[in-house]
């Protein structure tokens, strides 16, 4: 029997992952924007680093103290305007420190903490298993974001001719 919760390894490992795609990249590309509605770099780690903390890491602990919490759907479009305003390396820096206090606490948790029980507004009853899949998928999806953005912006350029086959969409 799995003596741990789920995706602790890949929560973990998700700074790691963005720091690597994130090299040679300067802030005038951490701020570059493919499309007026679209996230820039930037943007993306203001939301992670929003996200850790007052998504993420409140619902953590109230799944810990409350019996089946409410909570309420996370809306990120509401801090769009904060996002914009980032400063991408301090944004990350702090976004590196919450996950690993984060990864810590639910490192210490039993395995039997996952079936704690909330109740999500929009998705109806889980469990704090399932949200930390869906933390996962959430840091899935922002990598890919950003290797997209990073791959538009300091790749396909100077592939030249070969980079024309590419569907890129960051």
């Amino acid at each position: 029997m799995n003596d741990e919760l789920p995706c602790l390894d890949l929560l973990e490992a998700t700074p790691a992952i963005l720091r690597g795609l994130m090299t040679d990249v300067s802030e005038e590309d951490a701020r570059w924007k493919p499309a007026g509605d679209r996230f820039s770099i930037a943007e993306v780690l203001s939301h992670l680093s929003h996200s850790e903390g007052h998504c993420y890491r409140a619902r953590v602990e109230r799944f810990l103290a409350e019996d089946r919490p409410e909570f309420e759907a996370d809306d990120a479009q509401m801090h769009l305007d904060a996002y914009k305003s980032a400063d991408p390396e301090e944004d990350f820096g702090h976004f590196e420190d919450q996950r690993e206090t984060n990864v810590e606490l639910l490192r210490s948790l039993p395995a039997e903490a996952g079936g704690r029980k909330a109740l999500h507004r929009e998705a109806g009853e889980i469990t704090l298993s399932q949200m930390l899949h869906e933390w996962a998928l959430h840091d899935l999806g922002h990598i890919r974001q950003i290797a997209e953005l990073v791959r538009a912006r300091k790749y396909l350029a100077g592939a030249g001719p070969l980079g024309k086959s590419y569907q890129l969409k960051p």
